[in-house]
């Protein structure tokens, strides 16, 4: 039987046949590998934005560091507007992008045709540490949103991290999600009966003062 991979986006199953029917044939048209104009840009790890065709899981990984830091941080945390800006923004939280720290990315299409910043140092823990309080959840953190694919931490090993084995462990949440008789998500919720009267608008709280503090890592 077929083992089951999936896309990118996590919308899509693929069994391992189509996967190696699409690499045959790309392989008989001179060409090898997928598209890198996948994953949202702000969760895009560098090797795409550099060109690279032959990913694996470590694309995911650095997604699911970007989405854990955002729980902190209320906020994405690498809003680029261009995959130029994106790359900027990546080496400004991560360092520059060298073969020092990255040895074969010179090997990417695009490396010699970015303008990437020279001279940047790893900024990971500093910038998110006034966000995340837990030492162990930014160690995590960073090596999630490791430059080089082949460094980032893989999947097991990242729920073997000690984060996940410290106290306090988390709870049994059955008891609670038990009380919510409707659904939790509001596209999901049934539509309004026609002539059903609308809930008051509530109107958001003025600031105590002009200029109130918004959370931002950025």
């Amino acid at each position: 039987m077929s083992k089951v991979a999936y896309h990118d986006d996590l919308e899509f199953p693929f069994c391992d046949d189509v996967i190696k029917y699409e690499k045959l044939a790309k392989i008989g048209q001179g060409t090898f590998g997928y598209t890198n104009r996948v994953v949202t840009l702000w969760y895009r790890p560098p090797e795409l934005l550099l060109g690279e065709r032959n990913y694996g899981p470590p694309v995911d990984m650095w997604g699911a560091g970007c989405i854990m830091a955002e729980m902190w941080t209320r906020t994405p945390i690498l809003q680029g507007s261009t995959e130029q800006h994106q790359l900027a923004l990546i080496t400004k939280l991560c360092g520059s992008i060298t073969p020092e720290v990255w040895p074969l990315v010179e090997n990417y299409e695009l490396y010699n045709k970015m303008e990437l910043v020279k001279g940047q140092q790893r900024r990971v823990c500093e910038r998110l540490k006034h966000y995340v309080r837990d030492g162990l959840a930014l160690d995590l953190l960073d090596k999630l949103l490791t430059l080089d694919p082949s460094k980032r931490v893989d999947s097991s090993t990242a729920l073997d991290h000690d984060f996940f084995w410290n106290d306090p462990m988390p709870g049994d949440l059955s008891k609670m999600l038990s009380q919510h008789t409707q659904s939790m998500f509001e596209y999901l919720a049934p539509a309004r009966r026609p002539g059903a009267s609308n809930r008051p608008v509530i109107q958001p709280r003025q600031p105590d003062n002009v200029s109130s503090y918004q959370e931002r890592v950025y």
